[in-house]
């Protein structure tokens, strides 16, 4: 099939790279022109294991390209995907503006039937503004053109995004259309081979999937720190709680690891808009309130744990920061609990020496040259001179440390574990500080 992807950030990246690599041909088109030249220079502007080998691969075989130009890339391809940015406005709504500039786009362009798939993670509703849109276009054109616009919503985990497209529990499609249908199943259909993973649904069910399917695993997360914040109070260990209730398979371990919060370019913006909609419709939608107002606390703890270490006077130290990204394999630093610490710690009037093995660059484009930051090279070397040692990322080169030698290396001899990654007793016998997240052992318990 010729494909075409309105939108080369990463959903749109991942997207046409998959598609290509079974054989379609996609034209993936962008605003950004310097994007698109980087993209064509074989620059991949994200990190995602795998990605940039994926896109490398399928443009020497001719199978997927980048153009600046809408009227080329609509009349390319009988899909249109749109896989633009939806931010969180200021009242916490998806902005649907790039999402609806597209529709204008392809309405303004296309000369016969097309599919539009709605790849975004949009609020429910946005499938009938689409067409609103495009049929608006093809109303000041003197046309008549039929069309289509289903929902396609997108499952992709950060750090895992290929292996999620490729084996994907499911691929969901909101259409009652069967031209439709018939569309998306040639179109998925190399993914669809083993076992039948389409679903097909009412395409207001599918935006409500995408949404329901994201705060449900940031409520699990937020969950989990709730407990965490009442072992902690209580004398007990979480990460014994976690492996006890995980264990129970209508539970499972998924998502319930005990941290400083969740972050990234999905939950927080999902969970926000899915409240937003519920407040639209007179729906308090009290559980999903509380799953943000608890992330949002949680990601407080690790600023918290550095003034019970140091009793509130954290200005003049000098704190080591492992991990920037807001999960590991990704460089993606949105709503990441190592920018609450950072600026907390600014403010009190301490320095931050940082290490991450993607995110550097990142953290350097959002915070700029800074005498209170300094971004390391290597791991050892945010650690020179600095009071303490924080993780905010679990990435796999934090997992195993010489403690001892941590011990000799630190001014003072504290560890603020984000993640839960080290075993307190072995921390504290290095004769080390040691703050965990609800490790029962940081605090006294209020309870005899």
């Amino acid at each position: 099939m010729r494909i075409t992807i309105f939108g080369s950030g990463y959903v749109g990246l991942v997207t046409g790279a998959c598609l290509a690599d079974v054989g379609h041909e996609v034209l993936c088109v962008d605003v950004d022109e310097r994007k698109v030249a980087r993209l064509n220079a074989g620059e991949v502007p994200i990190y995602e294991p795998g990605l940039e080998n994926l896109i490398s691969k399928n443009m020497a075989a001719g199978r997927i390209r980048f153009t600046t130009d809408a009227a080329e890339a609509v009349k390319y391809g009988l899909l249109q995907f749109i896989a633009v940015g939806t931010p969180s406005d200021e009242d916490g709504s998806a902005d649907l503006k790039y999402v609806l500039k597209v529709a204008e786009t392809i309405g303004a362009h296309m000369n016969d039937y097309k599919i539009i798939v709605d790849k975004s993670t949009v609020p429910v509703g946005t499938a009938s503004k689409v067409e609103r849109t495009v049929a608006a276009e093809l109303e000041k054109r003197g046309l008549d053109l039929e069309f289509d616009v289903c929902s396609n919503p997108e499952f992709l985990k950060e750090g895992a995004a290929i292996e999620d497209f490729s084996r994907g529990s499911r691929i969901i499609v909101g259409t009652d259309s069967e031209r439709v249908k018939k569309a998306m199943l040639e179109c998925y259909g190399p993914y669809n081979r083993q076992r039948d993973k389409m679903m097909f649904m009412g395409v207001r069910s599918a935006e409500l999937t995408k949404y329901a399917a994201n705060a449900m695993l940031a409520t699990k997360i937020s969950f989990i720190n709730e407990i965490a914040n009442l072992a902690e109070r209580l004398g007990a260990d979480v990460e014994e709680v976690r492996h006890g209730i995980g264990s129970d398979p209508r539970i499972g371990y998924s998502f319930i690891y005990p941290g400083c919060g969740y972050g990234g370019s999905c939950f927080p913006k999902d969970v926000k808009a899915l409240a937003h909609t519920a407040e639209e419709i007179g729906h308090p939608a009290e559980m999903i309130k509380a799953v943000e107002r608890v992330n949002a606390r949680q990601k407080n703890k690790l600023f918290e744990k550095l003034c019970q270490a140091f009793d509130g006077q954290l200005a003049g130290k000098t704190i080591a920061l492992w991990g920037l990204a807001f999960k590991p394999n990704t460089d993606d630093m949105r709503e990441a609990p190592s920018r609450a610490l950072m600026e907390a710690l600014w403010e009190a009037g301490a320095r931050v020496q940082a290490f991450d093995p993607e995110a550097t660059e990142e953290c350097r484009r959002l915070y700029g040259e800074r005498d209170d930051l300094v971004l390391a090279d290597r791991r050892d070397d945010a650690l020179e001179g600095a009071h303490a040692l924080v993780i905010c990322t679990e990435w796999k080169a934090f997992r195993t440390i010489d403690f001892p030698q941590l011990r000799e290396t630190l001014a003072e001899p504290v560890v603020v574990d984000g993640r839960n990654l080290y075993s307190p007793d072995t921390v504290k016998a290095a004769g080390l500080a040691y703050y965990g997240i609800g490790r029962g052992d940081s605090v006294r318990p209020v309870l005899a």
